[in-house]
């Protein structure tokens, strides 16, 4: 296919999807749930005010926000969600009260007509919308102002310390005390209200919530709405004309199999000779093992605090390390390996492309890894300070925990890494300048390569797109702007294209098909990429466009998923090529785990959650982390191990490789995650959709569902699979470090 029709239809894909995703975040903007300037009783009694909302939503942020618990479905898995919490409880205390109040019995024990005609009662003044946009005024009744006292003096309880709630903390690894000052608690439990009036209340002139009726409980009249299934028929329907078109495209430009004649007779890398610039990349990959094994330290504490609360082993590590912070460490960390590991090898690979090392290139690598060392153990310690609760609420959003999943690290460390960014832009820039200037074959590659490049350093920016008093519901239009889009999005094309380099460098991919058909994945991949971001936001206080655009292109981000066996058999095929090529065997064998991966933990898993039927009822359950932990993992982990290994194989290249250890990591790594997922997360993941679907959100995530016996086994089964994926970490850290000290090389050959 032509490069340039190619060229003209990425344009066209990237115009077309801003230019919607822009329009849409417009109308986020526009309809999102207001935060009333007064909560009042119908007596007139002020309940919570904006500022109390607003304080509130920053008091859960610095306590960990979204790394304890969930709001509107966002967050961690082992304490409730709060808005789902609190709307049974409120819709609970009030059905209670009318029942002792007119049949002098609990509620439970009404008869069935009498229960229907207190739920639809209940339903009536729940969901009535009574904000008055000129006064800014939400009026609640008077026994609905008794439910929000009777909820905020639980959940005083419930993050102060109430002995009588002590076995609800732990199981819910909330130590006591986690908020340690009344008017925060108050405050909180403002945010709280908020969260959950947004998902009961009706948008005004409709009859479905802000939230389009999420979570779901049937008490209080969230169910799913007409919109919700409709737009899950068609995204199925889309799946499979996306794919159908794909496999039609897939065998109409067929490579044809491997010309082994065609392949150089030697290694074309041997003759690379790394420049200063090019070895000073080393330490960064010593520095991503380090953080590889600080995360699986914190992962595995923040799975046991599941299973035994506030301790570990015994051992009562709460006080010092709170389970809000080993799972904020655990993610950041993640982000930040998989990051450091992608960036070095730009480092490494911009100078090999152009043949050209830029004047202090090296001095620019060594301060950038001096930067990110100080970014990555500045926001730890930030997040430690900020969730202890030793930070005032402005302090904390600037140097602390914002809360916010995967971007919880505070302004001040989100700008210095954006600035981290550009400086290794700029890096990347002046060293593959001599090549972009030179009209040769490869330049459409280059160029790609330089797009994605300016996008990783541009879309982190999205990130400081949010305030300290921001709607939450905007706040997460633009969180996802940077998980989504910076993550998934970008650095996919910007590590395809280096894979394509380093397949294209050795030999081993014409540079014709190559360039064809990564411009073409690209156009495939981001046509359904950039507004599947939606798929995060249909019950973010999101209008319903939002859901249908969500629903339709995140079915097209799978389509390419579905061939990635193909893609996996190439790979396979180009580690078995030559005799040469064979010393390149497990970096290649990463890349195909990433293909395997790619299928099975974004594709297949992904989608299991991604259709808006599916995710109503799973979002914040268990499904979810099976999806992050093989696709983060999987895919973008592989990646960045596999492409770690080819930059140590280029440092090392005269020696062969004692790949003892190395094989049982990728063995250990892709087992360990296999069986974590299959006999633990999903497990209970699916357990919780039932009681989701049979109960609603609410019984979910409760304690007293998720400590029954089973799910608890299924927890502890979990053991399994984590031990040995730690044992292919413990591997390949071995292996990593040998290849400086020389127990990884045989110097004999």
């Amino acid at each position: 296919m032509n490069t340039k029709k190619l060229w003209i239809g990425l344009a066209a894909i990237l115009v077309v999807s801003f230019s919607v995703l822009g329009f849409y975040g417009h109308e986020i903007y526009s309809q999102k749930p207001p935060i009333p300037k007064r909560v009042v009783a119908t007596d007139g009694t002020v309940v919570f005010t904006a500022q109390d909302i607003e304080n509130g939503q920053n008091v859960w942020q610095s306590m960990g926000g979204q790394e304890i618990g969930t709001v509107w479905g966002h967050g961690a898995y082992v304490a409730p969600d709060w808005s789902a919490d609190w709307l049974h409880r409120e819709a609970t205390f009030i059905l209670n009260k009318w029942a002792e109040t007119q049949f002098r019995t609990d509620f439970k024990h009404l008869s069935t007509e009498n229960q229907a005609v207190l739920k639809v009662k209940l339903q009536q003044i729940l969901r009535a919308n009574t904000y008055n946009e000129n006064t800014g005024v939400v009026t609640v009744p008077e026994i609905v102002a008794q439910a929000i006292q009777s909820n905020s003096e639980h959940y005083k309880g419930l993050f102060m310390n109430d002995t009588s709630l002590a076995k609800e903390r732990k199981d819910y690894a909330i130590p006591a005390n986690t908020i340690k000052d009344v008017t925060r608690m108050h405050e909180m439990n403002a945010f709280f209200y908020w969260a959950a009036w947004a998902c009961v209340t009706d948008r005004p002139g409709k009859t479905i919530t802000y939230t389009n009726n999420w979570p779901p409980d049937k008490t209080i009249g969230n169910v799913p709405t007409s919109s919700l299934l409709i737009w899950t028929g068609f995204s199925i329907i889309m799946l499979l004309i996306g794919i159908g078109l794909v496999a039609f495209y897939h065998a109409w430009n067929k490579p044809g199999e491997l010309d082994h004649s065609l392949l150089p007779k030697d290694d074309p890398l041997t003759g690379i000779n790394p420049t200063p610039s090019m070895k000073a990349t080393l330490k960064y990959f010593w520095v991503v093992m380090g953080m590889i094994l600080l995360q699986i330290t914190f992962g595995i504490i923040t799975a046991h605090y599941g299973v035994e609360g506030n301790g570990f082993y015994g051992i009562k590590l709460s006080s010092i390390l709170p389970y809000s912070v080993t799972r904020t460490w655990h993610l950041q960390l993640g982000i930040f390996w998989i990051a450091t590991s992608w960036l070095a090898t730009g480092l490494y690979i911009a100078p090999a492309v152009s043949g050209y090392e830029p004047k202090y290139q090296k001095l620019g690598v060594n301060f950038l890894f001096i930067a990110l060392i100080i970014i990555v153990a500045g926001s730890m310690i930030g997040e430690w300070m900020g969730i202890m609760q030793k930070m005032g609420l402005t302090t904390n959003f600037w140097f602390g925990e914002q809360g916010y999943e995967y971007v919880d690290l505070g302004r001040f460390w989100q700008i210095f890494l954006f600035i981290g960014l550009i400086i290794w832009l700029v890096l990347m820039v002046r060293a593959m300048l001599p090549a972009l200037k030179n009209p040769t074959e490869n330049k459409n590659l280059l160029t790609l390569f330089l797009i994605s490049t300016i996008a990783i350093a541009a879309f982190y920016g999205a990130g400081l797109m949010w305030g300290q008093h921001t709607n939450l519901a905007i706040a997460e239009y633009w969180r996802w702007w940077v998980v989504h889009l910076w993550v998934e999005g970008f650095f996919e094309v910007f590590a395809t294209v280096i894979t394509a380099f380093l397949f294209v460098r050795m030999g081993l991919l014409n540079i014709k098909y190559a360039t064809t058909g990564i411009l073409f994945a690209t156009i495939v991949y981001l046509s359904g990429g950039v507004l599947g971001t939606f798929h995060h936001l249909y019950f973010s206080g999101t209008p319903t466009a939002v859901l249908a655009l969500g629903a339709t292109f995140s079915a097209l981000e799978v389509v390419p998923l579905v061939l990635m066996g193909f893609e996996a058999y190439h790979n396979l095929s180009l580690s078995r090529a030559t005799e040469w090529v064979k010393k390149y065997k497990w970096p290649i064998y990463f890349l195909v785990a990433v293909s395997f991966w790619n299928l099975v933990g974004a594709g297949i898993f992904g989608f299991l959650i991604n259709p808006p039927i599916a995710l109503y009822y799973m979002q914040g359950l268990n499904t979810t982390a099976v999806h992050a932990h093989t696709a983060l993992f999987g895919v973008y982990g592989m990646l960045g191990i596999g492409l770690m290994l080819f930059v140590l194989k280029g440092l090392t290249n005269k020696f062969e490789w004692k790949e003892k250890f190395l094989r049982i990591a990728f063995w250990s790594l892709n087992i360990g995650i296999l069986l974590m997922a299959l006999i633990s997360l999903l497990p209970v993941g699916i357990l919780q959709a039932v009681a989701s679907i049979q109960h609603g959100m609410w019984y979910a995530r409760s304690a007293q569902f998720m400590q029954e016996p089973i799910l608890q086994t299924f927890r502890w089964m979990r053991v399994f699979g984590d031990t040995i994926f730690s044992i292919g970490i413990f591997c390949l850290t071995w292996f990593v470090i040998g290849l400086k000290t020389g127990w990884s090389l045989n110097k004999n050959r």
